[in-house]
């Protein structure tokens, strides 16, 4: 019954009820607790335990009953249909002699152990429909009833060719319900494989080339990316807080104890949260990279301690007062509409926009910030400003610069990317939110 409770909560993921590992094993226990003769008190529990609103409840409600339902072996119909008029032999199959006695419970629990053999859980396409019907029917023993009317057609007499006339009646009606059986299945799992195949595609799809429409889908792929990378590197910092152990400190305080090491003692380690400055080319070919990764830089607040954003394009202006007046997803859209930024969006201009924060800003750059630039590095073919750049290097950190473009594409054209890369710790293409989840996990890995 482990193996159903864990298909049940594949369904459910499904259909759309978010379920974490430990609520899987809060059900397990529930389940345990509760066993599975009483449906309603079973339901109940494991609506308490993967159910969170009320809305999942009503999905989970309606899952629950699809995926325990009677099959279609029990109803009035079955029946008439899988009673003959001739006897059982010592020669027929098990298959035949269920279809010829009528044991629709026998039937019905076949259906669901050859199910589960061939795991129906997997079944993603409908093409796979006739695949799987295909495969419980032979895992039930169709080959068997297929021989027991082949040799009951083959035998001289009236009695023999009425049960074969009663066996392939029944093996129709079996491959309806195993049928349904299936359509049944399909509709509960293959909303998982759906999900995880967009999720793959557009994890892996050029920013540059994302509709609008699948906006909102990116912006929860992004947050399932931050809860990772929050609870991956504020987990790496606890560890590293407690720092290494003090053996003078420690063999001091186990004297009390006889010398046991009862007591240990650490040697204490600062460590500073990140100080990032993000620089953001909003130019066409750019602005959906833009987009999300100031989307991941600001989610990040339990590892990253400030974050200080621009944006340039002719020109370049601080942001992050948007992101301090509204939440991030809001703070993201009105980027993009730039009413009332001052942000000027003619052609791309590097070089004004290195000037500009060699003006205003390069004071608050100390040696522990590091400088984010994302950017294709085009700039029209004006003055690159080379030497504003060498000078943010010598007093920042480290400058980190992430190109949508591929790297053969550096240099080529009005690209000033090998001009500026001498002064960059890192340079990375980055062009797809997988390239932005890698650049930031290496870039919080290295600390503050």
């Amino acid at each position: 019954m482990e193996k159903v409770l864990q298909n049940l909560i594949v369904a459910l993921r499904g259909s759309g009820v978010r379920i974490s590992v430990s609520e899987s094993m809060d059900a397990m226990n529930a389940a345990c607790l509760t066993g599975y003769s009483d449906r309603k008190l079973l339901k109940d529990s494991l609506s308490a335990t993967l159910a969170k609103s009320q809305h999942e409840k009503e999905i989970f409600d309606t899952c629950f009953e699809r995926f325990f339902s009677l099959d279609g072996f029990s109803d009035t119909k079955s029946d008439s249909c899988l009673k003959p008029a001739a006897g059982l032999g010592k020669e027929d199959s098990p298959l035949s002699t269920m279809l010829l006695s009528g044991d629709n419970a026998g039937l019905s629990m076949s259906m669901r152990e050859a199910a589960q053999e061939t795991g129906i859980n997997g079944i993603w396409f409908f093409t796979q429909k006739s695949l799987y019907i295909q495969r419980i029917l032979q895992a039930m023993g169709q080959e068997g009833l297929i021989q027991d009317i082949q040799r009951l057609n083959n035998e001289d007499s009236p009695f023999s060719r009425q049960k074969a006339g009663t066996l392939k009646a029944a093996k129709d009606l079996l491959f309806e319900n195993v049928r349904d059986f299936v359509e049944q299945q399909f509709s509960m799992f293959a909303g998982t494989a759906t999900e995880e195949i967009i999720e793959r595609y557009l994890r892996h799809m050029k920013l540059s080339n994302l509709e609008q429409r699948d906006f909102h889908r990116m912006h929860i792929i992004i947050q399932k990316m931050v809860k990772r990378l929050n609870n991956l590197h504020s987990r790496r910092r606890k560890r590293s807080k407690r720092g290494l152990l003090d053996i003078k400190k420690t063999l001091r305080e186990s004297v009390a104890y006889q010398g046991l090491l009862f007591d240990t003692r650490w040697k204490a380690k600062r460590l500073d949260r990140m100080d990032i400055m993000a620089l953001c080319d909003v130019s066409r070919s750019v602005e959906a990279v833009s987009r999300f990764m100031l989307l991941f830089l600001y989610s990040l607040n339990e590892v990253v301690a400030k974050t200080s954003s621009f944006i340039f394009c002719s020109n370049l202006v601080e942001v992050s007062n948007v992101f301090e007046e509204y939440q991030v997803e809001e703070a993201v859209v009105r980027l993009k509409r730039g009413v009332g930024l001052g942000i000027q969006l003619g052609r791309t201009d590097y070089g004004q926009a290195f000037l500009d924060f060699k003006k205003k800003w390069l004071d608050a750059v100390s040696n522990k910030t590091t400088v984010l630039i994302l950017g294709d590095a085009r700039n029209n073919y004006g003055n690159p400003q080379t030497d504003i750049l060498k000078l943010i290097n010598e007093r920042s950190k480290r400058i980190i610069w992430l190109n949508p473009e591929p790297r053969s594409f550096w240099g080529t054209g009005d690209s000033e990317m090998d001009r500026y890369l001498p002064y960059c710790y890192l340079a990375k293409e980055c062009s797809t939110v997988t390239h932005l989840e890698r650049a930031i996990d290496f870039l919080l890995g290295m600390g503050g």
